[in-house]
């Protein structure tokens, strides 16, 4: 049975009592993209333990796994978090070029700027080309983000300007704060990963798992139940067994 939702927002799903004959969730491949220091591990940390963290060392590339609800479906959820150390003043096309493997293995992306760093939404246009170059047929679902939205007092990217990117570019637009606002957050990851769940529902893509359920103990009552059957069926005419 499946548990209530909460507010339309994500649920940790318990371990399936029973691994025999159910349905697969549906595996939901996000990756959060973006510059150096714009908050992209803590937006996932906090999505994922309701904890805000500040500091972060200079990640290499973590994949997070988790099995969520939204909305009454049980999703597998992987995100897969990405280092963001260059910045655009340095070599772009490397950051860029460092990510096609990921690009090419998520289904959905979360494009983070820092509201305070203007190079860091700079360089957002560059990350979602390398998207719109590898998935072309344009359908794979991209959300801009403009984070840290509580540091009013260092802010370097006006909203009407992400606003403007994402009309430019035909992608939604969020302007959060990780720090003070999780419902935000959810609401960013809860999107997308809808988003991605009706490509799949699009493509029927469904698919029973192929666990098989072991086999009950043998009843001995019953054994000798069918034995009994068995001889009696050598004096009637023959019938199925059982």
């Amino acid at each position: 049975m499946r548990p209530p939702t909460m507010s339309g927002h994500f649920l940790l799903a318990p371990i399936p009592e029973s691994s025999s004959d159910y349905l697969l969730p549906k595996d939901i491949k996000l990756a959060v993209l973006g510059a150096g220091r714009v908050g992209k591990s803590a937006m996932i940390v906090r999505f994922l333990t309701k904890r805000f963290i500040g500091d972060y060392e200079p990640n290499t590339g973590k994949l997070y796994s988790r099995l969520v609800y939204v909305e009454g479906d049980q999703l597998s959820l992987q995100i897969q978090d990405t280092p963001g150390g260059i910045q655009a003043q340095d070599n772009l096309s490397q950051m860029v070029d460092s990510l096609s493997k990921c690009v090419q293995w998520a289904e959905g992306f979360l494009l983070v700027y820092s509201i305070t760093d203007y190079e860091s939404y700079q360089s957002v246009r560059p990350l979602y080309q390398q998207i719109r170059k590898v998935h072309p047929d344009g359908k794979a679902p991209v959300i801009i983000v403009g984070n840290k939205g509580d540091l009013l007092h260092a802010r370097q990217v006006q909203t009407h300007e992400g606003l403007q990117l994402a009309s430019e570019l035909g992608s939604l637009f969020l302007e959060i704060s990780t720090s003070e606002n999780y419902e935000d957050v959810c609401d960013v990851f809860q999107h997308l990963c809808k988003e991605v769940s009706k490509l799949h529902s699009l493509s029927g893509e469904r698919r029973r798992a192929s666990i098989i359920p072991r086999p009950r103990s043998p009843n001995m009552q019953d054994l000798k139940r069918r034995f009994r059957q068995a001889l009696s069926s050598k004096v009637k005419a023959p019938s199925p067994l059982g």
